[in-house]
């Protein structure tokens, strides 16, 4: 089984986990910064990710408002997810990311990481959410 990336895109950074071989865990791998809606500018960047992790699906959280209809950072995900499957042809779910972030800064700060801290791993810390609800949920 290849594994499975899973993207927290940010207008400024994106999160990127991992799935192991087997696809049962999430790991954070890292945080991608980038100018939206610059698609070049990390093109080069998901290419060697790819093809470093033999990737053949991408697991993108899609932000819904609370209503569940979406927003400006939701249709700007999915320009980013339509852009990953017409340049690398790969499969593409978009997940409820819904507080996933928020999420992510309670795990953290239950841990006690500084602010500087939470700051750099915050986006690799919801893609890991985004990821691993994606992989739980599979049969």
């Amino acid at each position: 089984m290849s594994k499975v990336l899973g993207l927290d895109v940010g207008s400024k950074t994106i999160g990127v986990a991992i799935s192991d071989a087997l696809g049962w865990t999430a790991q954070g791998l890292k945080t991608i910064y980038w100018n939206e809606p610059d698609f070049q500018s990390v093109q080069e960047t998901f290419k060697q990710l790819i093809d470093d992790h033999t990737i053949e699906k991408a697991v993108v959280g899609l932000p819904k408002n609370m209503d569940g209809s979406i927003g400006f950072r939701g249709e700007a995900s999915q320009e980013f997810a339509a852009f990953l499957e017409s340049t690398f042809s790969l499969q593409i779910v978009m997940w409820d990311e819904r507080l996933t972030t928020m999420a992510a800064e309670k795990v953290l700060l239950e841990a006690d990481v500084s602010r500087s801290k939470r700051k750099k791993v915050i986006d690799k810390m919801a893609a890991v959410m985004i990821l691993q609800g994606y992989l739980d949920s599979q049969p």
